[in-house]
């Protein structure tokens, strides 16, 4: 009987334990989704600000066709790779569109009245913040996917990645040259 009792407690420990392990990994592998999709967001809402740049810009730098051409460009691959890209296609996406911003940025300074217009410095407070967001949701998905990792490589948590399917995820890393947003001196 007292045999019986403790295989019990043992069978039950061991369930535990598993039950445990498969839904810690499963709750961080989904805590990594969903600061991916924090990303997607502020990528989203960046690349949605942009036509409102465009527009604006347009009316003072009409013969700079080319840059505003190449921020719309990099704007339709931000939401292409938003949409349906991996975590290296967003990083390279934010990339392109960051020194498409940069170089419109420069234009701009060409512009004093540009520079002067409520909108235009409206619109540049909202890129700002949404520079500042998207910094902090790429720290928030690689912070995440950090503790995925480390669960990944551990013991005992290493013994339930393959049964619960979630593996390795890649870290979030902006290209060389990347680490700030263009900045404009007004």
């Amino acid at each position: 009987m007292i045999y019986g009792i403790i295989a019990l407690v043992v069978v039950l420990a061991l369930l535990a334990f598993f039950v445990v392990g498969f839904n810690r990994l499963r709750s961080q592998n989904v805590a990594v989704d969903e600061a991916l999709g924090g990303i997607d967001v502020q990528l989203t809402r960046r690349a949605d600000l942009i036509p409102n740049l465009v527009n604006t810009v347009k009316g003072y730098a009409a013969h700079e066709k080319g840059v505003l051409e190449e921020v719309t460009r990099a704007r339709a691959g931000v939401q292409q790779a938003a949409a349906s890209g991996t975590v290296a296609e967003k990083s390279a996406a934010d990339a392109l569109l960051g020194q498409a911003l940069g170089r419109l940025m420069v234009t701009v300074e060409a512009y004093p009245d540009l520079k002067a217009d409520q909108n235009f410095q409206q619109l540049q407070a909202e890129l700002s913040g949404t520079e500042d967001k998207l910094a902090f949701a790429r720290q928030y998905y690689n912070d995440a996917a950090a503790r995925l990792n480390t669960s990944i490589a551990t013991i005992p948590w290493n013994l339930f990645a393959g049964v619960t399917g979630v593996s390795k995820r890649d870290f979030y890393d902006a290209p060389a040259g990347q680490d700030a947003a263009p900045t404009v001196e007004f």
